[in-house]
């Protein structure tokens, strides 16, 4: 429903200068401001439980808080505005005409604090929820700026979506559009999870990359409360289910109980609607088959079934079961028989040269025959896991993925 709303006029920026292209997001923010304040005083249904993320660093009861509606009308709160030109507190994308100490209402966008306390805070430090669209809008349209590095863009945007997470907690809101952002910043931490694996120029990206993953926790648990907060006998949201699989991925890298309760309890809890759909019966088939070691099955399910943002986030995990595979090939081989790289390529749906590659990263040789064929013998002594993590492998299908980012989420990848 919002999203099609928001996707209906899109502007576009493509043929503007950079500067340009900052001041005409800003100014589709600023247009919608006749229509925001008519919305302030609509408040979306409140929930007694603490259903929304980062409640200041702290759990609390929402029924204890006191009732807050926002009214701050700019992306930013004048009073912290001011403080920060004081303090030429400026990200470059708030700085007017460049100067670290000059900013606009149409440039700022409210940072995140961790110490701030419900009890003392002001409804005009607080954006309402038609502000807080806006100002999510404009950020992900920044996700399609060129003029800097993805890592200095995701930086900003990481830091300003969690203030609109906070936003949103301080104020209960448990509706429908609420779920919308939610799912927005979600795609947002999945798509940078698989974009700054390539950004391997910037010293500080695996910091950045825990982070990130970190955040990405954080609002799917989140989301999933809304999820629950707003279920109606027993229908499910029209997402929910692919965002509901992404619990299930992230268990081919973290355990159960860094995640909260275990699978099995979880899915006991998930309605059938939900365990039946084509998103989880593929995040379940590929958990299957990863714990029991069918590599084969694991790697042609995700060339052939895999969502987009599914792929993006098992991405990282793909290399390190990508050797898991090359390590099972190498112990419970036969010694006699080398293993042909053509076979193994398409097993780990990986380009022959990366196979080898990857293989002598695992301190294995390969072996060519008099026809030019590449082998890895097995029962080699040297394995071991590559250090300092891995260079960029391209899965062999990535084209598929690449068509359904231009079709599906091209508002955040492109």
């Amino acid at each position: 429903m919002e999203k099609g709303r928001r996707e209906a006029k899109k502007p576009n920026y493509s043929s503007s200068s950079p500067d340009e292209q900052r001041r005409l997001r800003s100014n589709n923010f600023h247009s919608n401001r006749s229509e925001n304040n008519a919305q302030v005083s609509k408040r979306g249904s409140t929930c007694s439980s603490n259903t929304l993320d980062e409640n200041y660093g702290q759990s609390q009861d929402s029924s204890n808080l006191p009732s807050l509606v926002g009214t701050c009308l700019d992306m930013c709160p004048a009073r912290e505005r001011a403080q920060r030109e004081r303090l030429r507190d400026l990200s470059v994308f708030e700085r007017l005409n460049g100067n670290p100490g000059r900013t606009s209402p149409s440039l700022a966008v409210k940072k995140f604090c961790r110490t701030m306390s419900t009890t003392h805070i002001q409804a005009s430090d607080v954006r309402p929820l038609p502000v807080l669209q806006g100002t999510l809008d404009y950020l992900l349209s920044l996700l399609d700026s060129s003029e800097h590095p993805f890592d200095v863009v995701h930086d900003f945007v990481f830091d300003r979506t969690r203030s609109i997470r906070q936003d949103l907690s301080m104020q209960n809101i448990v509706n429908d559009q609420a779920i919308n952002m939610y799912e927005e910043m979600v795609k947002f931490h999945i798509i940078s999870h698989h974009k700054l694996l390539r950004c391997s120029s910037n010293p500080n990206i695996s910091s950045a990359h825990y982070l990130n993953m970190e955040q990405l926790t954080k609002s799917l648990l989140s989301l999933y409360d809304l999820y629950n907060a707003n279920r109606k006998f027993n229908s499910i949201n029209r997402n929910e289910a692919e965002f509901l699989s992404f619990y299930v991925l992230l268990h081919l890298g973290f355990n159960g109980e860094s995640m909260g309760e275990s699978l099995s309890t979880w899915f006991r809890l998930q309605p059938s609607s939900v365990t039946k759909s084509k998103e989880m019966r593929f995040a379940r088939k590929v958990l299957r088959f990863f714990r029991v070691g069918n590599y084969k099955c694991f790697f042609s399910t995700i060339a052939s079934e895999a969502s987009y943002l599914q792929f993006c986030l098992m991405e990282p995990f793909i290399n390190e079961i990508r050797v898991e595979a090359i390590s099972c090939i190498n112990y419970g081989g036969y010694k006699l028989h080398p293993y042909p790289l053509e076979y193994l390529s398409k097993i780990l749906m990986l380009k022959e040269s990366n196979v080898e590659s990857l293989c002598k990263a695992c301190g294995l040789e390969i072996t060519t025959d008099e026809a030019g064929n590449k082998f890895l013998p097995t029962k080699q002594t040297g394995f071991c896991r590559p250090k300092g993590g891995f260079h960029e492998y391209s899965f062999l299908d990535i084209e598929r993925f690449q068509r359904q980012t231009m079709v599906k989420h091209s508002r955040i990848v492109n």
